[in-house]
């Protein structure tokens, strides 16, 4: 495939003989309280923000030549009190969460989602072989009340993060207790507390932690650990779609983190983190679901996730002081286990119960140097996965009716994933900075149990594949002046098949069959783009545009194969997607008189891909394309910072724009498409004390009926939102 050959290497070539030293970056202007006050400024997102996932420096968002949102954990879970992770990222232009059930959430970012989008943990990969496309429920087994920030990196990312990282890149950068200054004291105790209830959820989220602190006398120590129960009663919709049966599920989380710094250049860290999600319903396959717009009931009794997710990792973290040639030096090992297993009780009352384990090694190094010309980062990662999986059906009397060797993917299989990659970030003129980059990948899945069922054919072999691939970024920020500057670039995605593309035999969608393509290729992608950034002190205003256009080439599509197997339609895959997506994004915010600031954005987005349909090749539109979106609010807050009141309202065009695997897939998209629909918020909140924070919120003020667009059911009616928060350092 052309795009998988790089073209980017002689712009190395080009820019070897260079010698001008990397300029400082100017300073981003400060705006006065006046203009802009610190409520203003502290709004997530706003360009004088530092981010670090774009281009693995930390930089502010005005000078990073990407699109890139960044959300603190203080604004996630108590200034917009969200339920879950995946929910976070729903106010975010370009970003769109379609939910299969209430404790599922998968966030489309620019029109990809489920292994098409990246998620890290503190620079450790989620994504794992066994994720599947479309969206899936792995976002949502992160705990919010972890996350210090959460960054969003838009358009794909591969010369860093390697595979999957497509339509965006989103990083957890998880809380930790950082050890005391010599200011500080020598040892400080802390405790910690946290609860949220809401209404049209029937939900109660609670939260105890400790927290300690040691300083230099003590060796500079610092720990937090925490405890999270969360328990969702049963969904009530909007005014007429009243409750949702089959919508409760509970979920238990426990965390903790330790930093040591034995010296001002050395940072070690050891993390633990567990999730157990307990009954997760899809309730839109079930009987239980409730009709919208038209949409088709569902036939099965029961069809629940149970979902465990451990994570235990050590890091160091080193900044030598008086090594001329290295600037920094990050080293990571990690074990992460995700443990699903599903139950399904059928119309016929056939009861299956399947599931996998996936045991994740990583380890990866990254280095930061002076070059040449300016500032080099490079590494390698690699990542091992072992997979063991199970299927048991049984009878409506209880009785064993099959037991298959191998489950959802195949039972004993293993995957690999490696990477090598060089980024330069330096100054080729005055006002121009360049990042460029490149990286080698690198894919091997084995499988040996791949059959379903070896008694039938056609008969399914062992896998053992390789795939690699070369893939490069050049991306340009111009500063037109010291309020604007303009950006702009190419960058290349990869993504190798992984072994649920390979081997998945289960449910896709609603009520389609996906059976094992062991003939697959990686899929190839470039994107072009183009924006401005401003940040205009005089008159309070900062935001940016965007304009992406990405051309997809080999993309793995499901189709129908006109085959039935046990009563539903047989589905396959192939590397037949070529087409395109592109789309605009816009972000405003205006910050006047001393204590208010009116936001904004919008995004909009179309595309087109090769399928087949009836047994030939044709070009529809990209599967569940989020409908254009726009968000309009005003937020205050008193002088001291006090209090603070913020309303928003949200419009959805309507998306009646489906490929023919959107109109068949009629449990979640309304015959004639998902309608458009607008939301209204209120949010309010007070610092009660030192420490003490009350916060609340009514979320569908107007009690509307609505879904997004793919979703499997309907948002929450009218909710109201109670909470507290409470830390003692």
């Amino acid at each position: 495939m052309y795009l998988r050959k790089s073209i980017f290497s002689v712009l190395f070539l080009l820019t070897s003989d260079l010698s001008k030293p990397h300029a400082e970056e100017p300073e981003l202007p400060e705006p006065t309280t006046d203009t802009v006050p610190e409520t203003a400024r502290s709004v997530d997102g706003v360009l004088d923000t530092v981010v670090v996932t774009a281009t693995s420096l930390e930089e502010k968002n005005f000078y990073v030549p990407y699109v890139t949102d960044s959300l603190s954990g203080e604004t996630i879970n108590v200034q917009k009190s969200y339920r879950t992770l995946p929910e976070a990222l729903r106010e975010t232009p370009g970003v769109h969460v379609q939910k299969t059930g209430h404790g599922q959430g998968s966030p489309f970012i620019r029109g990809f989602t489920g292994f098409r989008t990246l998620l890290l943990i503190d620079g450790i990969r989620l994504n794992n072989a066994v994720f599947r496309d479309g969206p899936n429920q792995y976002w949502n087994t992160i705990d919010p009340l972890t996350v210090e920030r959460l960054e969003v990196v838009k358009g794909p990312s591969s010369v860093l993060y390697g595979s999957d990282a497509i339509g965006g890149t989103v990083q957890v950068v998880s809380r930790a207790r950082h050890p005391l200054a010599g200011d500080e004291g020598d040892l400080r105790l802390g405790s910690g507390a946290f609860y949220r209830f809401a209404s049209a959820e029937r939900s109660h989220t609670a939260r105890g932690e400790v927290t300690f602190a040691t300083g230099p006398e003590s060796g500079r120590f610092g720990f937090l650990g925490g405890v999270s129960s969360r328990d969702f009663g049963e969904l009530s919709g909007g005014r007429h779609t009243g409750a949702i049966p089959n919508t409760e599920y509970d979920e238990l989380d426990g965390d903790g983190k330790a930093l040591w710094m034995p010296n001002d250049e050395l940072e070690l860290v050891m993390a633990f983190q567990r999730v157990t999600q307990e009954d997760v319903p899809r309730t839109h396959s079930t009987i239980f679901s409730k009709s919208y717009r038209g949409t088709t009931i569902g036939s099965d009794f029961r069809r629940d996730l149970h979902q465990r997710r451990n994570l235990a990792y050590f890091q160091s973290h080193w900044t030598p002081k008086s090594v001329d040639w290295l600037s920094r030096v990050s080293f990571s090992t990690s074990y992460h286990l995700q443990e699903e297993t599903e139950l399904r009780i059928r119309s016929n009352l056939r009861k299956r119960k399947q599931g996998l384990e996936d045991h994740t090694y990583g380890t990866w190094v990254q280095f930061e140097s002076p070059s040449p010309v300016g500032t080099l980062t490079y590494g390698v990662e690699y990542y091992h996965d072992e997979v063991d999986s199970f299927f048991r059906e049984f009878n409506a009397d209880g009785s064993l009716r099959t037991l298959r060797s191998r489950g959802p993917v195949a039972d004993d299989s293993s995957y690999d994933l490696f990477g090598v990659y060089v980024q330069d970030s330096f100054q080729l003129l005055e006002k121009l900075e360049v990042i460029l980059g490149g990286r080698f990948n690198y894919a091997h899945a084995e499988a040996d149990n791949v059959d379903p069922d070896p008694t039938s054919g056609p008969v399914l072999g062992s896998i053992n594949e390789d795939y690699d691939a070369a893939v490069g970024s050049v991306r340009l920020l111009y500063e037109a002046t010291e309020a604007l500057n303009l950006f702009g670039g190419v960058s290349q995605g990869f993504r190798a098949p992984n072994l649920s593309d390979l081997t998945r035999f289960d449910v896709a969608r609603s009520g389609e069959v996906e059976t094992p393509s062991p003939d697959l290729e990686p899929e190839d992608y470039v994107s072009f783009e183009v924006g401005t950034k401003w940040f205009l002190e005089d008159l309070g205003v900062q935001g940016y545009t965007s304009y992406y256009y990405m051309i997809v080439d080999g993309m793995i599509v499901r189709f129908p194969t006109g085959n039935v197997i046990d009563g539903d339609p047989e589905v396959t895959k192939d590397n037949v997607g070529d087409g395109f997506v592109h789309g605009v994004e816009l972000s405003l915010s205006y910050s006047f008189l001393e204590n208010y600031t009116l936001f904004g954005h919008f995004s909009w987005l179309e595309g087109e891909n090769d399928t087949i349909v009836g047994g030939v090749e044709s070009s529809v539109v990209f599967s569940r394309m989020s409908p254009a979106v726009g968000t309009l609010g005003l937020h205050w807050d008193s002088p001291a910072r006090k209090y603070y009141v913020e309303t928003s309202v949200t419009i959805a065009d309507n998306q009646d724009r489906l490929s023919p695997r959107d109109e068949a897939d009629t449990q979640r998209i309304p015959l004639e498409g998902t309608p458009s629909y607008t939301v209204f918020t209120l949010r309010a909140g007070a610092r009660v004390m030192d420490g003490l924070r009350v916060f609340g919120a009514i979320e569908n003020l107007t009690d509307n009926d609505y879904r997004v667009h793919g979703s499997g059911q309907n948002e929450a009616g009218t909710n109201l939102i109670l909470g507290a928060e409470w830390r003692f350092k």
